[in-house]
């Protein structure tokens, strides 16, 4: 087992691990353990009780967070006509149809972040499903990626939208902003996905839904959150 570095062992002794925050604490506590020279990302880590092996609770979706996410994505529309001059109007980086998607599997080109497509382009699209899909960048309506409204689509992920889904464990990780950000926009975005994860609990999912939350910078330290700090 690897050890961890300086900087991180000295972040970790201002952390109680057998403590449970508040969200004001943890707020402040995470931009305190950033240890890295760049701008850290702050995640949250939400253990669910969920049985990843049923599909109805294998969440998946989108947020738009209230104060972005201080990342900027490029992204590629596969549109057509219409709605591929609304995504270049709306700020797409790239925007195309059959030309993009040769190129992504003809130069394994990934100069993108984000894939945006009209319904009408999915069968195309999915003829380099095998490429994309490992990659996490197949569109999907769940997290409103495959749309007719490709202008909305462009425009929320310009505000900030980011898409997740319950990993094998049936835990969810995304990210809620920077550690430049100040607390009270750290405190609003966490906010908004804690409970937004809180409402899309399965019909079939019985007691607790949310086990545990945890907020971390980028290579720092797990900060655990009092559940109770949150209206859900």
């Amino acid at each position: 087992m690897s050890k961890h570095g300086k900087k991180y062992v000295e972040a970790s002794k201002k952390i109680d691990r057998n403590k449970t925050y508040s969200l004001e604490e943890a707020i402040k506590l995470v931009k305190e353990t950033s240890i890295t020279k760049f701008d850290s990302t702050v995640e949250v880590a939400i253990k669910l009780n969920v049985d990843a092996k049923k599909s109805d609770q294998n969440l998946r979706g989108s947020f738009v967070l209230p104060n972005g996410t201080g990342k900027t994505k490029r992204v590629l529309v596969i549109a057509k006509g219409d709605a591929a001059e609304k995504a270049k109007a709306a700020g797409a980086t790239y925007v195309g149809d059959k030309d993009m998607i040769d190129k992504i599997a003809n130069e394994n080109w990934f100069q993108f972040d984000v894939i945006v497509s009209t319904p009408d382009m999915m069968p195309e699209l999915g003829k380099i499903g095998k490429i994309l899909g490992p990659k996490g960048l197949m569109p999907n309506p769940k997290t409103g990626t495959v749309t007719t409204d490709v202008e909305k689509a462009v425009n929320d992920i310009n505000k900030g939208m980011i898409a997740y889904k319950t990993d094998s464990f049936g835990n969810i990780h995304t990210i809620i902003g920077k550690a430049s950000f100040d607390e009270n926009k750290l405190s609003e975005n966490l906010n908004y996905v804690i409970t937004t994860v809180a409402k899309s609990k399965p019909a079939s999912v019985k007691g607790v839904f949310i086990n545990s939350i945890a907020i971390s910078t980028t290579m720092g330290p797990s900060i655990r959150i009092d559940k109770n700090a949150f209206d859900i």
